[in-house]
């Protein structure tokens, strides 16, 4: 045999020999997993996965769908600050994944981490129903004096509570339920696009089942005790991850990080800033400034990967105003249900439940969309790119909006009746909340063609080695636009004081907000339209561009 051959022979073995030690699990787990045939035992983890996924997501939702009406009736809030807090909530829950992924890698290990988070996540949703616990239903003696839990004592319980929660469900979604325990790595554009249609599928069809009954058990069965159902919920997830940790807790590839793609990106701003001013130089990127040739800090490895991730900025970009747009449904359109008349047959509907129509659309045009994209793939040699699914689910959400100012103006045109939500009459129109449907709709449809297609293209156009922090910028993006959606609103009510996002809604002008929103969205759908075409090449190889790209692999091809 040929020196050549031999020594490329015992490359790919070593390389395969260091990719099974990468992907082996950590050590504790149980003994009888490595019994099971290979095939039985990758089902028994992605369903142990799934399972875990969907508890949590379970306990995610229990919090949030009726968060405003807790805040509004038990805590006394303003309408715009319940919105406020529900969105930061959200948002938080969309970034701790990424601060405690980092956690994993540099300062804690990854089990140690795992068990702080599930105490964490346990704390808080265990809080959680010690704060709408109806302290007014017990008596310390038969004089029956109050027992009564101050307000200022109840809200920092409160915060605290869903500030350990995030925490928790960070833990869990970083280190047991990422996407590479799905082990996506084999899979090609057509097949990462059903997963990521189907997970995302799973997920809603989740919460529906939470909208309809854990929003009705808070409303009108146990009222704020239903905040037990996601603490219930939640153990489960902590015991089946204690139960299966071995097979759940993965050690992922560590020769990329968070942190060195920003380290990379700072030093090739300070160089660039440096240069331009005193002497030109002669590199075809920007990020070339970071390169230990051109006087940087990084190794050519570590810079190429950061420019095949600074190419999805500005797809992650256009995304924040999108995501501050969905946030609408639980802040802006959830109060717009809760000011409109809520019965129905002699039944009074939990507000949350209008949430479910969001959900329909997606959980119909996913088998649907599935069978596009079969066709599409199956019919074109050089493959099929999602940026148009993208530039119609954005402006499906700026119509939306833009119905929702509409719907508004037409809500405030029935007159007044008296309505009970947690034993609280309130005052709200008498118009029927399904007249809203047609903005939830919208949304639900925008949802099941951005969502998926975005993950796609964040997890394929990057080389293996990146998708883990690909994935991990989205995150920080989509919660970006959770925290500018809770900015818009603050600015909204503070500037008109209190007009476009007022507390009792026949008072003030929601509709205005809505429509500044609209005009905004549709500035950013035709901000992508004008660069999707940079992501239409999904045919094209990254991980073998990338590896050709190296010095190291060219002399090894010479």
């Amino acid at each position: 045999m040929p020196d050549a051959d031999r020594r490329d022979m015992q490359e790919k073995g070593f390389l395969n020999h260091m990719a099974d030690k990468e992907q082996a699990p950590l050590p504790g787990g149980s003994s009888h997993a490595g019994k099971l045939p290979q095939p039985e035992k990758k089902l028994q983890e992605a369903v142990c996965v799934l399972l875990v996924e969907l508890c949590e997501r379970f306990t995610f939702f229990g919090i949030v769908c009726n968060m405003i009406l807790f805040c509004t009736v038990k805590l006394g809030y303003r309408s715009y600050q319940a919105a406020i807090v529900n969105m930061c909530f959200v948002g938080s829950s969309t970034l701790t994944p990424v601060l405690v992924g980092w956690l994993a890698e540099y300062l804690v290990g990854r089990i140690k981490l795992v068990c702080i988070c599930m105490f964490l996540h346990f704390l808080g949703t265990a809080l959680l129903p010690v704060v709408s616990f109806p302290f007014e239903d017990v008596y310390i003696d038969r004089r029956h004096i109050l027992h009564t839990l101050p307000k200022r004592e109840e809200k920092i319980v409160f915060y605290f509570a869903l500030l350990t929660a995030s925490l928790g469900i960070g833990g869990i979604r970083a280190i047991v339920c990422p996407l590479s325990a799905y082990s996506l790595e084999d899979c090609g554009p057509k097949e990462l696009l059903s997963f990521f249609n189907w997970f995302h599928w799973l997920v809603n069809l989740n919460s529906a089942v939470v909208f309809v009954s854990i929003s009705y058990i808070q409303q009108s069965v146990a009222r704020n005790l239903g905040f037990l159902i996601p603490f219930v919920s939640g153990l489960m997830g902590m015991i089946t991850v204690h139960m299966v940790r071995g097979e759940m807790i993965y050690k992922p590839k560590t020769d990329s990080s968070l942190l060195t793609t920003f380290g990379v990106i700072c030093s090739a701003l300070k160089a660039c800033c440096v240069r331009y001013r005193y002497f030109s130089t002669g590199v075809t990127n920007w990020l070339d400034h970071a390169k230990e040739n051109h006087g940087g800090q990084y190794s050519e490895t570590q810079v190429e990967g950061t420019k095949s991730l600074a190419r999805l900025f500005p797809l992650f970009t256009f995304q924040i105003l999108y995501r501050t747009c969905i946030m609408q449904i639980p802040s802006g359109y959830y109060l717009q249900t809760m000011n409109s008349n809520l019965h129905f047959s002699g039944f009074v509907l939990p507000v949350a439940a209008m949430n479910v129509i969001s959900i329909v659309p997606l959980l119909i045009l996913v088998p649907i969309l599935e069978c596009i994209n079969s066709w599409l793939f199956s019919s074109k040699d050089n493959g099929h790119s999602p940026t148009i699914y993208i530039v119609v689910g954005h402006l499906s959400a700026a119509l939306s909006v833009m119905v929702a100012g509409f719907s508004e103006m037409h809500r405030k045109r029935f007159p007044q009746v008296e309505q009970t939500r947690s034993e609280e009459v309130l005052l709200v129109s008498s118009m029927p909340c399904f007249h809203l449907a047609p903005q939830y709709i919208l949304l639900g449809v925008a949802e099941a063609l951005v969502t998926p297609s975005c993950s796609l293209l964040s997890f394929w156009l990057v080389p293996e080695r990146m998708r883990g922090i690909s994935m991990h910028f989205l995150a920080l993006f989509n919660g970006a636009g959770c925290f500018m959606g809770a900015f818009f609103v603050q600015t909204a009510h503070t500037g008109t004081q209190g007009n476009w996002f007022p507390h009792l809604l026949h008072e003030g002008k929601l509709e205005r907000f809505f429509f500044f929103l609209a005009s905004l969205m549709m500035v950013n759908t035709l901000g992508f339209w004008t660069i999707a075409h940079r992501y239409n090449n999904l045919h094209q190889d990254c991980t073998n561009e990338f590896r050709g790209c190296l010095p190291g692999e060219k002399l090894l091809k010479n």
